[in-house]
């Protein structure tokens, strides 16, 4: 069973520290819930796991397994196993969805899928993600909307078959129903073993998905690490008793947020977006 183990992680962007010393263990299998107010580190976590190029890691280690991953390149991780399902996919003109997905899953086989082979996973998962085939066959998210954008997130997901999956927001920007579908591949994924590293502001995603930790990022490190019950008590109350409670000082943090649920948090953000 994989296991990715974060020691001592710092990391900073454009010279300007953003995490702090993150410790994290993730099994494959579980589905860990990663909480905390905007600005605090959370989707640095999933970048610089992943390898993006913008983030540059100063201490600490990363490893899957006995592999260290800060060693290897974005394409060398991914072989490896790992998958992060992005906020803000790119368009790519040019590059044909299934041409690119094909590609994707043979980088990671000793022996490449057949046409057949391939096209048979493809019309499965695009059923199971509830795609029109046609979005197989156009540029890369070219034109696609929002919610098209976020599926081809969990599409690629379904193919690549990874070990551990980050998903960051993958359900903003969704409907009700299209949340549901997603909930609905993350549990399928599930009972395969698949582990999960899950950013939402939503209670509703939490609530459908079942995660078995909630972890809680602030000031660029973690400062909770415990059990479900701490998303319904954020949801309920926001973050201040983590100032209250755990005497930590919330160093930078959105107006009220503290007064703000994860719901109301997804609603101020959709409006901001599309508004």
């Amino acid at each position: 069973m994989a296991k990715l183990i974060i020691k001592n992680l710092h990391a900073e962007v454009d010279g300007k520290q953003i995490l702090k010393g993150i410790d994290l263990t993730i099994n494959e299998g579980e589905t860990v819930a990663l909480l905390g107010p905007n600005g605090h580190g959370k989707s640095t976590l999933l970048n610089v796991i992943m390898g993006h190029p913008k983030y540059k890691v100063t201490e600490g280690s990363i490893y899957l397994d006995d592999v260290d991953v800060l060693s290897l390149s974005t394409d060398e991780r991914a072989k490896l196993g790992l998958f992060l399902g992005m906020q803000l996919p790119s368009e790519v003109p040019g590059v044909i969805n299934s041409d690119f997905l094909r590609a994707a899953v043979n980088a990671r086989k000793e022996k490449p899928v057949s046409t057949y082979q391939f096209y048979k996973l493809l019309d499965a998962a695009i059923k199971e993600v509830k795609m029109p085939f046609d979005l197989a066959t156009r540029s890369l998210n070219e034109g696609f909307s929002g919610g098209e954008k976020k599926r081809n997130e969990i599409l690629q997901m379904i193919l690549l078959e990874p070990k551990i999956a980050m998903l960051d927001e993958i359900d903003s920007g969704l409907d009700v129903d299209a949340i549901q579908v997603v909930a609905d591949v993350i549990k399928a994924e599930q009972a395969k073993g698949r582990g999960f590293l899950v950013i939402s502001h939503y209670a509703r995603l939490f609530d459908l998905i079942n995660p078995t930790r909630a972890v809680v990022i602030i000031n660029g490190r973690v400062a909770l690490d415990g059990g479900v019950e701490i998303i319904k008590r954020i949801d309920s109350t926001g973050y201040e008793f983590i100032k209250t409670e755990l005497g930590i000082e919330i160093e930078k943090e959105e107006p009220e947020m503290n007064k703000v649920s994860i719901g109301s948090c997804a609603v101020r953000e959709s409006i901001k977006n599309n508004g």
